[in-house]
């Protein structure tokens, strides 16, 4: 048996943060000496190598130029290793899973994002454990030697999710992320229990192709309870916007005053694509429900069913980069590309 094969892309963030002796301040280690910091690897028995962003960023600052460089580091090594563990801060995590489920057309290997909400240097820290079984789900194969897992997903403490599934869902604690609309893709307690029938499966083996456009021309807007004409238009009246997720309240519903509906209408009229999102962590939009959600249906906007606000905007980054007009957008926003949605 050939040992697993796995490439670590250390992107920053509290996982790769160690005490330095003479300042007491947290600072990046270098991943050359992970095995150093986290001895029990070499209990596993892999192979395993690294890359590290130079220099590490904070996950704040993380943009579509870093995940195209993520995406460029999997796409050269991708016929060289069985898996790829990315590790990064747990900020903005869930956005960079949903776009590189997007950028990574035709995955068939495992891409394992992880971080931790403790330095991997500290007495308690999660970052450990998390690494760890990260490496192992990466390297884990079915009974006929093919990987477990074929998609992008999120490894945190007791569960493995969908990347484009996911959501950061606490700031305190180890089991910080969730699937709201989703289930787990693995349970790890005594062992990693996966869940077969949840996992990403092709029939059809084609090779990895990476989509490296991603636009920015997206924005979110959220309603609430006293947002004005003026305001909204002016969201609406943005430079260079093309697409726009709009986060609306419960079942998809918004103002039913007539200026918000013009001014939706027009929006659309001009070209943008906007996707209705409920603020909701738990559910859908289902637009039809309520004369309140109904009629921005009626206004061109399109439903986003159970999708994540997450996954709703890489997504429109995704297709507005691969060149594509507002028809043909929109057409796409009513599939699933890859598992990222629910259609009722």
């Amino acid at each position: 048996m050939k040992k697993p094969r796995i490439l670590i892309i250390y992107t920053g963030g509290t996982i790769g943060m160690i005490e330095n002796p003479e300042t007491k301040a947290l600072e990046p280690f270098d991943f050359t000496s992970l095995i150093d910091n986290v001895p029990k690897i070499k209990m596993l028995d892999y192979e395993i190598d690294n890359i590290q962003f130079e220099p590490p960023i904070d996950s704040s600052d993380m943009n579509p130029r870093h995940w195209q460089e993520i995406a460029r580091n999997i796409e050269e090594n991708y016929d060289s290793f069985d898996g790829f563990v990315v590790l990064h801060g747990t900020d903005t995590m869930a956005y960079t899973a949903s776009a590189l489920s997007f950028m990574l057309e035709n995955l068939h290997k495992p891409v394992i994002i992880t971080g931790s909400q403790l330095p991997i240097g500290e007495v308690r820290t999660d970052g450990e454990e998390n690494l760890i079984t990260a490496l192992q789900i990466a390297a884990a194969t079915d009974q006929y030697g093919t990987a477990m897992v074929q998609e992008v997903a999120i490894l945190f403490e007791n569960y493995l999710w969908r990347g484009n599934r996911s959501t950061k869902m606490s700031a305190d604690n180890f089991n910080a992320f969730k699937s709201n609309n989703y289930p787990s893709l693995a349970k790890i307690g005594l062992g990693i229990h996966f869940n077969e029938d949840a996992l990403s499966r092709s029939t059809t083996k084609r090779p990895l192709k990476v989509q490296y456009g991603m636009d920015t021309g997206v924005m979110f807007i959220d309603l609430h309870p006293g947002i004005t004409e003026e305001i909204l238009r002016h969201q609406l009246a943005t430079p260079g916007l093309k697409g726009i997720v709009l986060k609306t309240f419960g079942a998809g519903n918004a103002p039913t005053a007539p200026w918000f509906t013009q001014a939706i209408e027009d929006a659309v009229r001009r070209g943008l694509v906007l996707l209705n999102v409920t603020q909701c962590v738990n559910g859908g939009v289902h637009s039809k429900r309520y004369q309140a959600g109904n009629h921005l249906t009626q206004a061109g906007v399109i439903s986003g069913h159970d999708i994540t606000s997450e996954a709703a905007l890489t997504k429109l980054m995704y297709l507005f980069g691969l060149g594509l007009g507002p028809k043909e957008v929109v057409g796409y926003l009513n599939s699933a590309l890859c598992g990222e949605v629910t259609l009722h």
